[in-house]
């Protein structure tokens, strides 16, 4: 009789983060998907050199990712792990790329999340999904991608402050109504930026003028996506704390600034690091938004691709199944 073991597969929504004002604390789930299967790895001990991680990559830009015990998926796993006082088992992770890597739309943050409830899983759920919310910001350091990549939706973050810290440690999550009829256009193009590049042209300080500026706009944006107020919208989505710095690192931005909102858009912003630019449109001129900005960067001499999407709901969604333990890798040099 063959051993048998719970298999689990993870969905992972992609992610968009700041929507202009609300830097490092707001994001919503995109419908792009990652997907990664975990499978324990049974290792016989009468047989040396067993490889105890192997990881298959397939999809959009497989070739890039990395296979090894630095690769974020594992990390993620391993860490949950550690967070028990353990050590990750032997385990086979297939990744399914559908998310564009460095491209500011939450790519990590499906890794992260991936990781952290696949162990879950493997381990027999010993922590909620808001425990893996918090091992999730604590590795990627801020909210904005991971939180709406696990929950779904729109969502915001704050941290807990100090004095009811012994009480409530950890973070306060609410979800953000959005509006039906306010549509997501990615345009990504076809250049990459870092995030640790985009945090690096951000000024260490900030007068009180743009902190009262990027409150007020987020306080208008959140009624804005919940009541599909255009004009509201349109105001809403400008911000003092990134976006100024960062669009210089974008080339085309204001072209394809310019294009979306004559296109119809309500607005456009930079989608978490950058370099996708996210406009919001009501439905009728969607499609045009898309062609808009894909045109207007093609006139800057850079190849882009454009969609609408929609907000997904559900954030990481996981599977299980029984199957065969998988059997280990043997590098053991033939006799």
């Amino acid at each position: 009789m063959s051993s048998t073991h719970s298999t689990v597969t993870v969905t992972v929504p992609a992610t968009t983060a700041n929507l202009g004002p609300g830097f490092d604390c707001f994001g919503a789930a995109l419908t792009l998907y990652n997907q990664f299967k975990f499978s324990a790895i049974a290792l016989n001990p009468s047989t040396p050199d067993q490889k105890t991680l192997q990881i298959l990559v397939k999809g959009l830009e497989a070739d890039r990712v990395i296979a090894d015990e630095t690769n974020l998926v594992y990390k993620a796993f391993a860490k949950f792990y550690a967070h028990l006082g353990q050590s990750p088992p032997p385990v086979e992770i297939e990744i399914e790329l559908g998310v564009p890597l460095a491209r500011g739309l939450g790519s990590s943050a499906t890794a992260i999340a991936g990781g952290l409830i696949g162990a879950n899983h493997l381990a027999g759920k010993p922590l909620t999904l808001l425990q893996l919310v918090d091992l999730a910001i604590d590795m990627e350091k801020h909210p904005d991608n991971v939180v709406p990549a696990l929950l779904g939706g729109c969502r915001l973050a704050a941290s807990t402050p100090e004095e009811l810290a012994s009480d409530r440690p950890g973070w306060e999550i609410c979800d953000v109504p959005w509006h039906s009829e306010i549509v997501p256009v990615v345009a990504i193009p076809d250049f990459e930026l870092s995030t640790e590049t985009a945090r690096q042209v951000l000024p260490t300080h900030y007068t009180r003028a743009d902190a009262i500026y990027n409150t007020a706009h987020l306080g208008l944006l959140l009624r804005g996506l919940a009541t599909n107020n255009g004009q509201w919208l349109r105001v809403a989505m400008s911000d003092r704390l990134h976006q100024p710095y960062r669009k210089n690192l974008i080339p085309g931005y204001d072209a394809v600034h310019a294009a979306a909102l004559n296109a119809g858009a309500y607005g456009l912003t930079i989608s978490g690091a950058g370099p996708t630019l996210l406009a919001l449109s009501s439905p009728g001129p969607s499609a045009d938004v898309a062609i808009a900005m894909v045109e207007a960067w093609q006139k800057a001499g850079i190849k882009s691709q454009a969609q609408s999407v929609q907000i997904d709901q559900r954030g990481s969604v996981s599977v299980e199944a029984k199957s065969p333990l998988k059997q280990p890798a043997n590098f053991s040099t033939p006799g």
